[in-house]
């Protein structure tokens, strides 16, 4: 296939054509995949960054979107995905290990009462209402952001906000009550 196919292709989605849609993925799907995985060095996460990629094509109508050189802004999207990915990937590292340093230092600094803060912290988490609970394991544990975490809660950002404010709030007020 050449330039003037993918022109007809893209023609073909924009007027709501499912045949279409097939024949953009079996064209470009594998070669996206390789290109994915050029980025991750990972088969499985590459393959299905890429699938997702494509159910996004066809159900946030992304194709409405496609001008002139399609397999262009194909390889671009997949490669901001990918760097996304990896962004992603290092915060979620990095929040890791941040976490762990600071169980060490806290177990290092303390070591008679660390049993009994974690202990309180836990507590004080399952006792705290769902939303907020939800709110700082989503941002704090999980490494989302906030927009991400409300979306998933199906709830206004700023919502989200106040949950997790309030949250931070019973926990500080519980662990400070406990002299830690």
């Amino acid at each position: 296939m050449n330039h003037s196919s993918d022109i007809q292709l893209v023609q073909r989605l924009k007027e709501g054509d499912a045949t279409a849609y097939d024949a953009l993925f079996m064209k470009y799907h594998k070669l996206l995949c390789l290109n994915a995985y050029w980025f991750l060095r990972n088969e499985p996460e590459a393959n299905d960054l890429v699938q997702t990629f494509f159910l996004d094509i066809w159900d946030k109508k992304l194709y409405l979107h496609f001008n002139g050189d399609i397999k262009g802004y194909l390889h671009q999207a997949i490669k901001n995905r990918c760097l996304t990915q990896i962004k992603k990937q290092k915060m979620e590292r990095e929040n890791k290990e941040a976490f762990t340093q600071l169980q060490e230092d806290t177990c290092m600094a303390n070591p008679e009462t660390s049993p009994d803060y974690y202990k309180q912290l836990l507590s004080t988490l399952n006792d705290m209402a769902t939303q907020k609970r939800s709110a700082i394991q989503m941002v704090y544990i999980q490494g989302k952001r906030y927009q991400e975490a409300a979306d998933e809660m199906g709830i206004s950002i700023n919502s989200f906000k106040t949950h997790l404010k309030r949250g931070l709030k019973v926990l500080r007020h519980a662990i400070s009550n406990k002299g830690y």
